[in-house]
């Protein structure tokens, strides 16, 4: 009598068994997707932040070229400084490298004021399959912007009624973040000159 019941409890116990067991793999495949969907979106936003960031250094590599081209007439300095320079070009492609770069797809891009850019991506792969529905198909956006910021300060001098050659060559200094000076003339060479790094920081918008 006693083995023919714990036969009949046995025989109740493994549907709660087979039950209990595929609440667990259900859970199990539910994290998985879960955690498919998270990987997905931080690669979408791994792009748009590399993207952004790459169409800002872009363009600030544009205005330190302007810096240096318009070297012998500091009163042009401030606009560069600001964002204005005559024979800037879209920058947007250096974001298309970069998202390519990072199995992306440019879905927007533009500047942000005068110095900035905002970038959307959507991601090449999708979530995958899993045990929620159309996941298979869904693919991860995020958008980043960065900016551009001056890291020099200078001050023009005070016109002068005559000035002589010498002093026609003398150009303002450059006083930078970190307590970098920058004293410049006509005759310094273009090794010596700060470069983009110095005369800009690039970074993603808080």
């Amino acid at each position: 009598m006693t083995r023919r019941r714990r036969f009949a409890d046995a025989g109740q116990a493994f549907p709660i068994y087979i039950t209990v067991v595929g609440g667990l793999l259900f859970l199990a495949f539910a994290y998985l997707a879960v955690g498919q969907a998270a990987a997905n979106r931080n690669g979408a936003q791994t792009a748009a932040d590399a993207a952004a960031l790459a169409a800002a250094q872009e363009r600030r590599d544009q205005l330190s070229g302007a810096w240096v081209e318009n070297l012998l007439d500091p009163e042009k300095w401030q606009d560069i400084f600001d964002g204005m320079a005559d024979g800037l070009t879209p920058s947007c492609w250096r974001a298309e490298q970069l998202a390519a770069g990072n199995d992306a797809t440019v879905l927007n891009c533009h500047a942000d004021g005068l110095l900035g850019y905002t970038v959307e991506v959507q991601t090449n792969k999708t979530v995958g399959d899993s045990i929620v529905p159309g996941t298979e198909t869904k693919k991860s956006k995020a958008t980043a912007t960065a900016v551009i910021e001056p890291r020099c300060g200078f001050e023009l001098p005070a016109p002068a009624p005559e000035e002589d050659a010498a002093e026609k060559d003398e150009l303002p200094t450059l006083s930078c973040k970190g307590g970098i000076s920058w004293e410049l003339d006509s005759e310094t060479p273009d090794d010596l000159l700060p470069k983009p790094e110095d005369l800009f920081d690039v970074h993603l918008a808080d």
